[in-house]
């Protein structure tokens, strides 16, 4: 199964990104879908999820209210809409896929089954 990110990118504070994460390999709607972000020198930490069937999606604090995680199945493909930027958002991107019950999200980076290379979103003040 492979992953590939894209639609990251430098942007000014308020501005908005669309990232695409598209699967290949293997059944797409097997999987529970997640995003997640690592800035320089610090961990990699949870943004936001989705469930396998689309019904059920979470988000980490500090994004929500901005981020909008969704799926297109037909597509094989995650995507995050990333609204209000702030400098502190500023990270490299990465989407994972989680083998889980359909019914459920992760926030936990070892439950997820498979990685992109990430993108990088670089947020200007």
């Amino acid at each position: 199964v492979q992953l590939v990110e894209s639609g990251g990118g430098l942007v000014q504070a308020g501005g908005s990104l669309r990232l695409s994460c598209v699967v290949s390999g293997g059944s797409f709607s097997d999987y529970a879908m997640g995003w997640f972000r690592q800035a320089p020198g610090q961990e990699r930490e949870f943004v936001a999820a989705i469930s396998r069937r689309g019904g059920r999606a979470n988000y980490a604090d500090s994004v929500l209210g901005r981020f909008a995680i969704s799926r297109d199945d037909a597509r094989n493909t995650a995507y995050l809409q990333v609204n209000s930027l702030l400098p502190d958002d500023t990270a490299v991107y990465y989407c994972g896929a989680a083998r889980i019950h359909f019914y459920y999200t992760s926030s936990i980076a070892n439950e997820y089954d498979y990685w992109g290379q990430g993108t990088q979103v670089t947020v200007s003040s």
